[in-house]
């Protein structure tokens, strides 16, 4: 692959096609089928309050506590807008080619996990489906926009997206204290964590084909990110629930989304001239800032629970 600055996207898409029907045979050659249906305690479920005069909802039907109840919420609102990110990606990607049989796979594939994850809170009960549904309504309602320009930058976050996703759900599992929904949410996380293989994998691909430009496009992304479902209602609130859980939290972004995909890619050690080089430098001084503020911010969250334990 010759090394180019390409500005036109029919020429990246061109120039980038065989490795990403390269990533689609390896995907396709990896990913194991699962059915959502096989991992939900069905046998717990009964009939709810309303056409059918079942049983209503009662905070106390759940035995999940409440962070894990919002992890799972957040996590299933975000899923729920498949349809806005499969227009956003198509858009960007086309429906041709290895192009688009790897935007069609990867849109059947993410529509596994809302299923899976509503499905399971509303068999074990661990959600009000009022107010679940509700929230599904008014996000999706306000649908996804691509906050990234072209190709480049949209993998850049996606590869990021994809690696945080798989953290969130993994870690929202493993403190959930139901092994059932810790056996899903790693489920979703292998599908995730496959999904940040294939586009990592093509971001390395465009440093390869144009250095500088992905570096600019890196360094957009890593400092500007936010999860796609950062639209929810009260999000903010949330996101500071989860991370004071230690579900999410800056020093998760830093270590295990942020810092791995830059190694991978080599996105440090990268030939760059000019702009490539300023935004590189950018990134630097961001991946530093944002270390020691993930430093501070676990040094209070580490006071905060010493101190209830004290006066607990």
């Amino acid at each position: 692959m010759t090394t180019v600055e390409p500005t036109d996207l029919l020429v990246l898409l061109r120039e980038l096609e065989p490795v990403v029907e390269t990533n689609l045979n390896r995907h396709l050659a990896t990913a194991k089928e699962w059915f959502p249906h096989e991992y939900v305690p069905w046998s717990e479920g009964r009939t709810f309050d309303g056409v059918l005069g079942g049983e209503p909802w009662e905070p106390g039907q759940s035995k999940l506590s409440e962070v894990a109840r919002i992890s799972l919420v957040v996590n299933l609102l975000t899923e729920d807008n498949l349809p806005s990110y499969h227009h956003e990606i198509a858009t960007v990607m086309g429906r041709d080619g290895a192009w688009g049989t790897w935007v069609h796979r990867w849109t059947a594939e993410e529509g596994r996990h809302g299923i899976a994850i509503r499905d399971y809170l509303l068999a074990t009960r661990a959600v009000d489906p009022v107010e679940l549904e509700r929230a599904r309504m008014t996000h999706m309602e306000g649908g996804f926009a691509n906050a990234y320009e072209g190709l480049i930058e949209s993998v850049a976050y996606v590869s990021f997206q994809e690696l945080a996703t798989r953290v969130s759900h993994r870690n929202t599992g493993a403190m959930s204290g139901d092994p059932v929904c810790e056996q899903l949410l790693a489920r979703v996380a292998a599908d995730e964590n496959l999904h940040m293989i294939f586009y990592r994998n093509l971001l390395n691909a465009m440093f390869d084909l144009a250095p500088n430009q992905t570096m600019q496009a890196v360094t957009r992304v890593a400092t500007s990110f936010q999860m796609p479902g950062h639209t929810i209602e009260n999000f903010g609130r949330k996101s500071v629930q989860i991370a004071k859980a230690g579900i999410y939290d800056l020093r998760l972004h830093h270590d295990d989304v942020l810092t791995p995909v830059l190694r991978q890619v080599k996105a440090l050690d990268r030939p760059v001239t000019g702009e490539g080089d300023k935004a590189r430098e950018e990134l630097v001084a961001f991946m530093t800032d944002l270390d020691a503020q993930a430093t501070r911010f676990v040094e209070r969250r580490e006071a905060q629970r010493a101190r209830a334990k004290r006066t607990g």
